[in-house]
């Protein structure tokens, strides 16, 4: 699971652009991952340029 470091993002949609299962919504001020449809590969985590998402096997 991917979890979002609030108040953090600066909504660019990087990780939309590099998650295959199509699961993260960004719009002009919020981002959403659908929990559900996350396949963990992690992608978004490593291309967010200010490290915004944490997946579970960070610290």
């Amino acid at each position: 699971m991917i979890h979002i470091k609030e108040n953090l993002c600066d909504f660019c949609g990087t990780c939309v652009a590099v998650c295959p299962a199509d699961c993260i919504e960004v719009r002009e001020a919020s981002i959403s991952i659908e929990d559900e449809s996350c396949i963990d590969c992690d992608l978004c985590v490593e291309i967010c340029p200010i490290e915004v998402l944490v997946g579970d096997n960070e610290n």
